[in-house]
């Protein structure tokens, strides 16, 4: 008997959910796993890619993910529309530049939105009305300089700096949270009106409720205020609870 094929003509679904880029680090262990906590039942469609990064964090390793975001960026569904990319490394927006990062995603992927840590934590800021903040790293003292030295030229008064003084990610993200917490709430941070925990591989997330419960104060982190701008900017508005006063509001 010959072979023959029945043609039937199919039905599209209409695309609903507007559909998210998101730019993780090779070594990041925590940043995806963040993005799906909060965002698994919202109605929008996240899309992971991952750009290579070399250890140990220095500002010439950060450097070199600069010529990859293009590629990177472009193989996100490629042709097809992204509502919002978020470039998931904080220390590495500072090192690249913000225009920069945005103005290679954009020329991949025209007219989305485009978000990172750095400019999400300084929206959040700005939100909530904190100029004093006190800032808590893993990194090392060199990266943390390029952090205070930012903050402070975005009008934001640092008024104390902490860290683990650490070089790898994947130790960042093996960092205990019920320690990290009680090296949080142990910080002296009483001139400052908020609490900055940077490094999106850092465990934070999960313990930011308890800590501003116990500080007294709101507290903002890397993952966090990624993801608040990332679902704001696709039009999800509603609060969310468990993971700071930023995302409730």
């Amino acid at each position: 008997m010959k072979f023959k094929s029945n043609y039937i003509k199919p039905k599209f679904k209409k695309e609903s959910n507007p559909k998210v880029g998101l730019l993780a680090l090779s070594t990041d262990l925590t940043v995806e796993k963040d993005f799906n906590s909060i965002c698994h039942k919202l109605p929008l469609d996240i899309f992971v890619n991952r750009i290579h990064n070399e250890n140990p964090l220095t500002r010439e390793n950060l450097l070199k993910m600069y010529e990859q975001i293009e590629a990177i960026t472009e193989k996100i569904l490629p042709g097809e529309k992204i509502n919002t990319v978020a470039y998931a490394c904080t220390s590495g927006t500072i090192a690249i530049g913000e225009d920069k990062i945005k103005e290679k995603i954009q020329s991949v992927k025209p007219g989305c939105h485009v978000t990172t840590p750095i400019t999400s934590a300084i929206k959040a800021f700005n939100k909530m009305n904190v100029k004093k903040i006190a800032v808590f790293t893993p990194y090392p003292e060199s990266v943390n300089k390029t952090i205070s030295d930012h903050l402070i030229k975005k009008n934001i008064n640092v008024m104390s700096f902490s860290t683990f003084n650490l070089d790898l990610d994947v130790d960042f993200a093996r960092v205990d949270p019920k320690y990290l917490f009680e090296t949080l709430v142990k910080l002296d941070i009483n001139d400052a009106e908020a609490l900055f925990v940077s490094c999106t591989a850092l465990p934070a997330l999960e313990i930011l409720d308890e800590v501003e419960k116990k500080i007294n104060k709101p507290v903002f982190s890397s993952n966090q205020t990624l993801i608040w701008e990332t679902i704001r900017s696709v039009g999800y508005k509603n609060s969310i609870a468990g993971y700071g006063k930023l995302l409730r509001i």
